[in-house]
């Protein structure tokens, strides 16, 4: 199950909520019950076959298993697409 992140339109408060996506619209804020939520857009982390994070923003989007996934645009990153 994923973690969805929320921003209750009522009280401002922010909740991340492990639920399922099928069932996201049941979901009621933590803070103040309401269920007037927004679906916010989550960011990733990505981790190096070290196991910590990559320092060099490169070695962040630039894998060598397919094209980046996460490049701002041409260029930006081992200057692939």
């Amino acid at each position: 199950m994923p973690i969805y992140e929320f921003e209750c339109l009522d009280c401002g408060q922010n909740t991340e909520i492990l639920v399922a996506s099928s069932e996201t619209e049941l979901v009621a804020c933590g803070n103040c019950g309401s269920r007037n939520l927004k679906k916010l857009l989550s960011a990733h982390a990505a981790v190096s076959p070290t196991g910590r994070f990559p320092q060099d923003p490169a070695d962040r989007c630039c894998g060598t298993e397919g094209p980046p996934s996460t490049c701002a645009g041409p260029g930006s990153c081992c200057g692939r697409a």
